[in-house]
């Protein structure tokens, strides 16, 4: 299993969308507090559907106690000021994906102290980033890819169920 870690969220919505991800794909969620939001919000619990009983979900109050209760842990930290694309990196089942809040990432502190396992999703140079939630799902995509999607439906099936009106309209 994979290990989404959001390092103090502000945003309901994207934390919301994160937990849908990580329900579809079987990846546990971290929150590290203090968060920009209350777990009972209603936009939070709107992003993420009916998909919360899917998931597992981990409240951490400090990085600190975080890092207390996975001291073996692999991590990577993801950051646009990190040396190497996520994609130039082996990423192992029960890796932690590490992501910092959406106004200001990581510290530099935490980035500067793990240098050497800092990852980024390559950009234009003059965009400042990507969305907190669309990063989640690419680097964490990429690392499922990587160990061949584990317990994870490759492929669906239609259903055969006649759409009202004719499918043309749809296009």
């Amino acid at each position: 299993m994979m290990h989404i870690v959001l390092v103090h969220p502000e945003i309901p919505q994207n934390t919301g969308n994160i937990a849908r991800t990580c329900a579809a794909t079987g990846a546990m969620l971290h929150l590290i507090e203090p968060l920009g939001f209350e777990l009972s919000d209603k936009y939070l619990k709107r992003a993420g559907l009916d998909y919360w009983r899917l998931m597992k979900l981990e409240v951490h109050e400090s990085w600190a106690a975080f890092r207390a209760a996975y001291p073996e842990a692999n991590f990577w930290f993801t950051s646009t000021k990190s040396p190497r694309d996520y994609a130039g990196v082996r990423y192992a089942d029960g890796d932690f994906l590490v992501f910092g809040r959406e106004t200001k990432g990581l510290p530099e502190a935490m980035l500067s102290e793990h240098y050497d396992r800092c990852i980024r999703i390559p950009m234009r140079p003059e965009a400042r980033s990507l969305n907190l939630s669309n990063s989640v799902a690419i680097v964490l995509y990429e690392a499922l890819r990587q160990q061949g999607f584990p317990g994870l439906c490759g492929e669906g099936s239609l259903t055969g169920a006649q759409p009202e009106g004719d499918w043309q309209d749809y296009v």
